[in-house]
């Protein structure tokens, strides 16, 4: 009995570990059902529409007196070329850069849409920067984007922001965006796939992933994307 109890307590970090990247997808989940149920704010339609790619990181944490101290883990997919919705989830880390204002010591909860094949080719590479390699703008808020400049409508990344509620369109520059292997593993029984096989591929989603693929799909108009019955 006491060699059962000092297992099971040597594998609850392992399998924390494991679930983290499922914990993750269900909070992105969470920040895109936030920002789009508010009545007169969030991204707009037709850009969503349009976008060939989405990247949600969830509760970005930033050091305070730490210049450039900022880290986060998300994910992207995009849309399927076969017009069956949204691709499987790839897992990117976050680290570094400005955003343009101040959020010391806090968290914040970071969207981007990529909006053409050749933002969707960086996003896809292991490791690019955002602003240097790039073109990112602030996204503009709102249910329409007719109103907005022509430097955000044909930037290759818009970008959103939201932190204690304030929800606004933010420029991100020097940030460095890159797959996270390790936690496509977790994800995807032990494989660690690269986020280019996991988009162009047509790999299954994970169980975990069914709420935030199902969210996208409704706010774009595209049918649901099949998912695996594992976790």
């Amino acid at each position: 009995m006491k060699r059962l109890v000092i297992a099971t307590l040597a594998l609850a970090p392992l399998l924390s570990a494991a679930s983290e990247p499922a914990k993750r997808l269900n909070e992105a989940a969470d920040v895109y059902t936030e920002v789009m149920s508010a009545p007169d704010k969030g991204i707009p339609k037709e850009l969503l529409e349009n976008a060939h790619c989405i990247v949600i990181v969830p509760a970005l944490k930033t050091a305070a007196f730490v210049v450039g101290a900022k880290y986060g883990k998300g994910y992207l997919t995009c849309r399927s070329k076969n017009g069956t919705g949204w691709s499987a989830p790839g897992t990117v880390r976050i680290e570094g850069g400005s955003f343009g204002f101040q959020i010391g010591g806090s968290e914040t909860d970071l969207i981007m849409l990529v909006m053409n094949d050749s933002g969707e080719g960086k996003l896809l590479s292991s490791k690019f920067t955002l602003g240097a390699e790039g073109s990112v703008a602030a996204g503009p808020v709102g249910r329409t984007a007719t109103a907005q400049t022509d430097a955000q409508l044909h930037a290759e990344i818009l970008s959103w922001s939201r932190s204690q509620g304030l929800f606004a369109g933010v420029a991100l520059e020097g940030a460095t965006l890159r797959q996270d292997l390790d936690d496509n593993a977790k994800l995807y029984d032990g494989r660690k796939l690269e986020n280019r096989e996991i988009v162009t591929q047509h790999i299954r989603a994970p169980r975990s992933a069914a709420r935030l693929l199902a969210l996208l799909n409704k706010y774009s108009r595209h049918e649901h994307v099949e998912t695996t019955s594992s976790r």
